[in-house]
């Protein structure tokens, strides 16, 4: 594990060389830089991992809009990010440690097309073949899954092999 000094509070990452293959995580304090910093994390861990550009593009839009969530909405100190893959699936979770707030009004459907927000679950439904939103003791967990391979591939086509070593003083500032 490294523990780096970022953002003005702790931030944890388990480096993906040195977990189990395939899973790497990250934990930093819950603020408007986390957005960016988290998806330029899930960016290089798809990148290390060699997976294919769609898991690249959807991990990005979807670690960012489950990011915006817990920054915008939770009122959580904190946010973690967990990718893991398994065979030809990628999953990422989001988890925060905030409450579920009320909404003022019901939301109207269909959207507004002016409105600014509301969309960050569908966005994330978009790309993820299975997305489930649950309370857990600590917060909130966003759990979605990617499928790292099309109908098309036979199987086995998309399996990532082994992950690229890490520089050595790996930390989010390579990534910043």
């Amino acid at each position: 594990m490294v523990i780096e000094r970022v953002l003005g509070g702790t931030t944890q990452c388990v480096r993906p060389d040195q977990a189990l293959r395939g899973l790497a995580a990250c934990t930093m304090p819950a603020s408007p830089e986390a957005v960016p910093a988290l998806r330029r994390f899930s960016r290089t861990v798809v990148r290390r991992w060699l997976l294919a550009d769609h898991a690249e593009e959807a991990l990005a839009v979807i670690v960012t809009e489950l990011v915006t969530n817990t920054v915008l909405h939770s009122g959580s100190q904190w946010v973690s990010l967990s990718i893991e893959v398994r065979g030809d699936t990628l999953t990422v979770e989001v988890l925060d440690g905030g409450s579920w707030k009320e909404r003022a009004a019901p939301r109207r459907e269909p959207l507004d097309d002016r409105a600014v927000c509301g969309r960050g679950l569908r966005l994330v439904d978009a790309y993820a073949t299975r997305t489930v939103v649950r309370r857990v003791e600590a917060g909130t967990a966003v759990t979605a899954v990617v499928a790292l391979r099309s109908a098309q591939e036979p199987p086995g086509a998309a399996d990532a092999p082994p992950p690229v070593p890490w520089p050595r003083h790996f930390g989010l500032d390579a990534l910043l």
